[in-house]
């Protein structure tokens, strides 16, 4: 049994990943640093749910980004 091919293939997914997240929590980090007002705050203290809705639009954006430039 060649565990070559498995190997390669495990290895690609798992630099793709760390990849993927890297570049997911420096666009979140951005986010966070633009914004004037702590979102923590605004979405767990204050309950901004428009807030909360903004931010989740967000990271499925950044999520759909990444996925189909990694995939090509």
């Amino acid at each position: 049994m060649n565990l070559t091919p498995a190997l390669h293939v495990f290895l690609t997914t798992v630099a793709y990943t760390v990849f993927g997240l890297v570049i997911f929590a420096l666009a979140f980090w951005i986010i966070v640093s633009v914004t004037p007002f702590s979102i923590r705050k605004e979405i767990e203290e204050d309950q901004n749910t428009a807030l909360a809705i903004v931010i989740g639009s967000v990271i499925i954006g950044l999520s759909l980004i990444i996925a189909h430039a990694i995939g090509g």
